[in-house]
């Protein structure tokens, strides 16, 4: 196939409900250092893990269509656990343009545990999903897998990025949480299924009372882009990457400092 040439490489569109999606982002500009961005935050939508599946089915697809029409991306990955293990589906039948999900890395937590006992930190409604049961049926049968939902963590890694100290009461719940089921003493790997939990994963490890290793999907999800977008060559900088929220834009203000990190700069709304 015969590589785009620089300077018209359409842009990545990453999309998450809030700014979760960056641990995913991180990941994937390591690869692709050069390459366009669009990261759309339905802050409007926020939090999905309170959301009932239907309404996911009919919001996430609805808002993807808009951004793809407006930015004419190469291909949308949906980092967030939640959106994907609900709408995934959907919105690869209602886009023309390949789209990469996110999904909970019990299989390369089955790999590494020595155990036999891992640890899922998720949303209410991810850690429901018939997906992730056959996901452990398929890739983890012969292990315990220990569920907990902690929505309140998404809001500990929102304030992490605006600058504030994570909540430590959210966070020590959320270890407790797995940790004091039975059986829990013998966890050792425990899987963040949400892409705003490995933004607190430093302050998940000093709360853990037992040695655990926390892992998470975004380096397989870089690897997937950097493979589906290897005929693409992008030249310069990412100066001209878009932050789009649904929400407004003076709800954005106190994460700037943490976005420009990555090289955005341009904010808009949908």
């Amino acid at each position: 196939m015969t590589k785009t040439p620089p300077g018209e490489c359409p842009p990545l569109l990453f999309f998450d409900t809030g700014v979760g999606g960056l641990s995913v982002l991180r990941e994937s500009i390591k690869l692709l250092p050069h390459a366009s961005i669009v990261y759309a935050a339905d802050y409007a939508g926020l939090p999905y893990g309170m959301k009932s599946e239907a309404e996911l089915a009919s919001r996430v697809p609805a808002l993807l269509g808009r951004l793809v029409e407006r930015y004419k991306p190469a291909i949308a990955t949906i980092a967030c656990n939640t959106a994907s293990t609900i709408a995934l589906d959907h919105v690869r039948s209602a886009l023309n343009i390949p789209v990469v999900g996110t999904v909970p890395a019990i299989k390369p937590a089955s790999l590494i545990t020595r155990t036999g006992v891992i640890g899922l930190l998720g949303t209410k409604a991810t850690i429901r999903q018939p997906y992730v049961d056959r996901l452990a049926a398929d890739f983890a049968a012969d292990k315990i897998l220990l569920r907990h939902a902690c929505p309140e963590l998404v809001y500990a890694a929102e304030a992490k990025l605006r600058g504030e100290i994570p909540d430590p009461h959210v966070i020590e719940e959320a270890i407790t949480g797995l940790t004091g089921q039975p059986g829990g003493e013998k966890i050792d790997t425990v899987i963040l299924a949400c892409t705003h939990f490995p933004l607190v994963r430093d302050e998940l490890s000093a709360a853990a009372r037992q040695p655990i290793q926390f892992i998470d999907g975004a380096q397989g999800i870089a690897r997937r882009i950097a493979y589906l977008t290897k005929d693409m060559s992008w030249s310069g900088t990412r100066q001209d990457s878009i932050f789009v929220t649904t929400g407004g834009l003076t709800d954005i203000e106190p994460y700037r400092p943490a976005i420009r990190q990555y090289g955005i700069e341009r904010y808009e709304t949908l």
